[in-house]
């Protein structure tokens, strides 16, 4: 069994990555996933209503965020990338909600399907402070009608060539069917594109065939190689006999394990090295997977190695877990990050 190898972050690597920073701008990035809109609303509960056992919100605070796959593209452009999003929303006010953000952030609103029998996926979550009240969802968690998948088919197809590699980014909302993935990966094959995907763990490992590189956390991994999760739930003994199984029955060359504090193992073909964390603190994990996802694409097509990659990633989801909430990482931020990891 093959030992895996240390990846250290040492003066020279930092200068590297840091170097390499500005080699990611305008690098187009297709992701292709179910988008959402996280809408909070925030205040304080003084008083329980009159008309029902309830408490009474006064609203103080409203926000709204791009969600989901959408969160994955706002990466990419927040790190200096061209995200195409390729997804597929309501004619609805989530909607007309999420395209305004979009814009805002730099994502691309020209490659999104219009699917009117579906609602927009809206979350709303209704806070005091902290503590959770409630939580809203608008969604329909089936896949795409035939018709709405051929558009989304056809999208990917037409513009794939412009792209630099392609994500796709699995929440199982529907958008993201075994037929999708087939589909998708032949058109990469075909254009000699890189294929990421960041799975769901409804899904077996079978479900993600044809793609290059897979980058589940650990316990996903456990789920999507069907091995007996109970066993194996959080034994990091047995990370190396998960990554070979997951490579295995996906058939992908490489497999990217985020294994939370302690950072990530990549098997890639017969290599496996293992990447620390460079979290220093841990508020929020919200949305770290997209930050790693957009980062490890970016670095990779910018020319950096898998390894060198997967450090840039760790560095970018060390800024967003230290905030609250689906928050991008941004470049200035993510230097003053790397210059400042022990």
């Amino acid at each position: 069994m093959t030992t895996p190898v240390q990846a250290h972050l040492g003066p020279q690597e930092k200068q590297l990555l840091i170097n390499q920073i500005p080699a990611l701008k305008g690098k187009k990035i297709l992701i292709i996933g179910d988008v959402g809109l996280d809408e909070y609303v925030m205040g304080q509960v003084r008083r329980i209503s009159p008309e029902a056992p309830v408490p009474v919100l006064e609203v103080e605070e409203e926000d709204m965020r791009l969600g989901l796959a959408a969160n994955v593209a706002q990466n990419v452009a927040s790190l200096g990338g061209y995200p195409m999003m390729v997804s597929v929303v309501g004619d609805d006010t989530g909607a007309n909600l999420l395209k305004e953000l979009c814009i805002k952030n730099g994502v691309s609103w020209d490659y999104m399907i219009v699917d009117k029998a579906r609602p927009t996926t809206r979350k709303t979550r209704v806070m005091a402070k902290h503590h959770h009240l409630v939580r809203v969802d608008y969604e329909l968690r089936k896949y795409l009608s035939e018709e709405a998948e051929a558009r989304l088919i056809a999208t990917v197809e037409k513009n794939v060539a412009q792209a630099d590699c392609v994500i796709i980014e699995d929440y199982a909302k529907g958008v993201i069917s075994r037929n999708v993935v087939e589909k998708v990966s032949a058109i990469c094959k075909k254009a000699n594109k890189k294929l990421m995907v960041d799975p769901h763990r409804n899904n077996q490992g079978a479900f993600y065939q044809g793609v290059d590189l897979i980058k589940p956390n650990y316990d996903e991994a456990v789920v999507l190689t069907g091995m007996d999760f109970d066993d194996l739930k959080g034994n990091p003994n047995k990370v190396v006999e998960v990554g070979r199984a997951l490579q295995k029955i996906t058939g992908a060359k490489e497999v990217v394990l985020t294994r939370g504090k302690d950072g990530m193992t990549i098997f890639s073909g017969d290599q496996i090295t293992e990447v620390p964390t460079y979290a220093q603190k841990v508020f929020d994990v919200t949305g770290a997977g997209d930050t790693v996802i957009a980062a490890l694409a970016l670095g990779l097509v910018s020319g950096l190695s898998l390894v060198q990659s997967c450090m840039l990633a760790n560095n970018a989801a060390g800024v967003v877990v230290g905030k609250v909430g689906c928050v991008p990482c941004e470049i200035p931020e993510l230097i003053e990050y790397i210059n400042t990891v022990h």
